[in-house]
């Protein structure tokens, strides 16, 4: 069953003035250590940040909660599995609020994609609960 759906599209040109304007305060403040090291290996690192900023918001729009509620930017984080695929994974109150809303005997499965097309990019994510063997 889907417990959330949530997709954002930013402009990368909007995510490339915001890092110019506050630098390292901003990517310090919204971006896990993971995601740093990510974008900033990446040849197309802004349009690496932008990409993780619209997960950041997809799947707090997933939550229901926005960014609110005790969920915080970097309690949603973006990683890539060996073949490229991006997952996220929740901490503090962001996974707290995924428990809350996960029925019992399920467990939260959370699905993310994300693209870039300059001048924008673009994520979706879809928080499934899956029965429990």
């Amino acid at each position: 069953m889907i417990l959330g759906i949530g997709s954002d599209m930013v402009s990368i040109e909007r995510i490339e003035g915001v890092i110019k304007r506050f630098g390292v305060r901003f990517v310090q403040r919204v971006f896990s250590e993971t995601e740093k090291n990510t974008a900033e290996y990446r040849a197309a690192t802004v349009e690496t940040y932008a990409k993780r900023w619209a997960a950041k918001e997809a799947c707090s729009k997933a939550l229901g909660t926005g960014l609110r509620m005790g969920v915080a930017w970097k309690e949603m984080a973006v990683r890539n599995l060996p073949t490229g695929q991006p997952v996220m994974e929740l901490s503090g109150g962001a996974l707290e609020r995924l428990n809350r809303l996960t029925p019992r005997g399920y467990s939260a499965k959370i699905h993310v994609t994300l693209t870039d097309d300059h001048p924008w990019a673009q994520a979706f994510v879809i928080i499934e609960a899956v029965p429990e063997p």
